[in-house]
């Protein structure tokens, strides 16, 4: 029993666990977000969880969606829907009672099943077997399907790497090719978030190798992309930058990556300096101007065939990021006062530090200085 749930259920007995949790319950993955559809209206949903003593919050009346809290965890609770108008994107709906017509509107068979509190499974697509086989499909007409939520498109994407086996469904491969050009009406924000879930897949590969064959991976990264190295054990940015012919910036600029995530990606993608023959000071040098996950990072994208590439990694985990001893103030005390020398020396004694190996110690480094000083 997914805990809370069973409030749930002592409220609203009607009410069944919908989409996600259902497909991935039967997958025998790990359940994350518990969702439940309703035939009751919001305003009648709404009135038993607060008779129950059940806290809720309005987060989507407008489409007939209410939060349940139990225990500081929130299950949305929506009442079921079909759909009057969509334009690509967006839908206005219609409260109903009907399952069948419920299930009719969402996006793949595998996401359209319900689960009662006894556990009996509705499932009027074909989502079980479709999941048991590894397909990922369409409820019903795929174009149709596309045409209400362009969003869908990457949707399939992400599914298929996560569920698929084998050969694509060829009816949505042939509607996603002739419909490709839906996802330009997508904010850049909802493509760069569906991007990183077909990223984060164990191996995005086939799914990366559909969207360049279908031509939505150009629309995606009109930058240029390669497919070769995306089998390395990696976050969806490093899986970024290992796809990326073109400019980095351009792309973190086009999708709105966050500040963060456009700086973690360009750092991914400068030289690589470090091979299996390296040895520890180079090691030292490079982790005095960069975090060992960056240069384990732009290891990955410079590996070849040949040489200990894990054992590199291995060491870079393991060496101790040496820090410059020395500060500005260490200077003053040697009677440099303020102003532009004081850089100067400190830029010349760090260059020293690192063409040792960054061994020398605070000491060292003043004794070095000192004699920059007395020497002009």
């Amino acid at each position: 029993m997914i805990p809370g749930a069973g409030k749930i259920w002592d409220a609203l007995p009607e009410a069944r666990i919908a989409g996600g949790a259902v497909r991935d319950t039967l997958a025998g993955r790990p359940v994350t977000d518990v969702d439940f559809a309703s035939p009751l209206p919001p305003d009648e949903v709404t009135a038993r969880l607060k008779a129950a003593g059940i806290k809720t919050i309005p987060t989507g009346l407008a489409h007939g969606t209410i939060t349940a809290v139990i225990g500081g965890r929130g299950f949305e609770i929506t009442t079921l829907r079909r759909d009057v108008e969509t334009d690509g994107r967006h839908a206005r709906v219609a409260f109903t009672d009907d399952w069948q017509e419920d299930a009719a509107r969402r996006d793949f068979t595998i996401n359209a099943m319900f689960m009662a509190r006894d556990c009996t499974i509705f499932d009027f697509f074909g989502g079980k077997t479709d999941l048991k086989a590894g397909v990922v499909k369409f409820v019903g007409d795929a174009r149709s399907r596309i045409t209400e939520d362009y969003l869908r498109i990457l949707r399939f994407f992400r599914f298929f790497a996560r569920y698929a086996r084998g050969e694509a469904d060829p009816e949505a491969i042939i509607a996603i090719t002739e419909l490709r050009d839906g996802i330009l009406h997508l904010s850049a924000e909802r493509v760069w978030s569906e991007l990183k879930n077909i990223l984060k897949a164990e191996d995005p590969s086939p799914a990366i190798g559909l969207m360049h064959t279908t031509g939505v991976l150009g629309l995606v990264m009109p930058e240029g992309a390669k497919l070769e190295r995306l089998t390395f054990p990696a976050g969806p940015l490093l899986r970024v930058a290992a796809l990326l012919t073109g400019d980095p910036a351009a792309f973190a600029a086009r999708l709105k990556l966050s500040t963060a995530e456009a700086e973690t990606l360009q750092a991914y993608t400068r030289p690589n300096t470090l091979t299996p023959a390296s040895d520890d000071a180079d090691l030292r040098r490079a982790l005095a101007d960069e975090t060992a996950d960056i240069l384990a990072a732009r290891t990955w994208l410079a590996q070849t065939g040949g040489g200990d590439w894990d054992g590199l990694r291995a060491r870079l985990a393991a060496t101790q990021r040496p820090i410059f001893p020395l500060h500005g103030h260490d200077i003053t005390a040697l009677g440099v006062p303020p102003g532009p020398r004081i850089g100067e020396i400190l830029a010349a004694v760090r260059d020293w530090w690192l063409d040792g190996g960054c061994t020398a110690d605070a000491a060292a480094c003043r004794a070095k200085a000192g004699a920059m000083i007395a020497g002009g």
